[in-house]
């Protein structure tokens, strides 16, 4: 087997723009799990094993080490430490069995961390997600300068977490630079 290194969508440093932190999070592992016809029951019986509760739409699990969101009916991202999780989706198999088909996603995806005071103007610069009416946990799929992305709103107040499509991280980058300087 060949030893190969993950490369990040963009290796950039975090920047800080007025009270705001842009990271990409380069330490997230993430594969999808759809629940196979008729497995539905046997599947969410598992998750929720795996993550303590299974999420329901526009919601997420934030639990340590294992979370995930809602994607579809019958869909879900999971995510967990790089470190720890780097082959998820072989323990999600292994786990799941025959319930749901396992996609590795970790390279499909480029992560990013905003935090800050002014993350919510920011925000609502950037896209049409109800910031200030999202709790801990609540998910919203929308566009982000005409890009598919997941915004999770975390247990902090200003910390968002977006998921974007990594053949584009460096647009999504550019757009939450441009949002954040917006606001400052």
């Amino acid at each position: 087997m060949h030893d190969l290194t993950p490369t990040p969508a963009l290796g950039a440093a975090s920047q800080t723009i007025g009270t705001v932190t842009i990271a990409e999070n380069t330490g997230v592992a993430l594969a999808s799990v759809t629940a196979r016809n008729g497995q539905a029951d046997t599947c969410a019986k598992i998750l929720k094993k795996i993550l303590g509760a299974v999420p329901n739409v526009g919601k997420s699990v934030l639990n340590t080490p294992e979370e995930g969101f809602w994607i579809g009916p019958d869909q879900w991202m999971i995510g967990a430490p790089m470190q720890t999780h780097e082959d998820i989706d072989d323990q999600l198999k292994a786990a799941l069995s025959d319930a749901a088909s396992i996609t590795e996603q970790s390279g499909a995806w480029a992560v990013f961390d905003v935090i800050g005071a002014q993350m919510p103007d920011m925000c609502e610069l950037l896209c049409n997600v109800p910031i200030r009416k999202m709790a801990a946990g609540d998910v919203q799929r929308t566009l982000i300068h005409q890009l598919g992305c997941f915004v999770i709103r975390r247990t902090a107040d200003d910390h968002i977490r977006i998921f974007g499509p990594r053949a584009s991280a460096q647009t999504l980058l550019h757009a939450l630079i441009t949002a954040a300087t917006s606001v400052v």
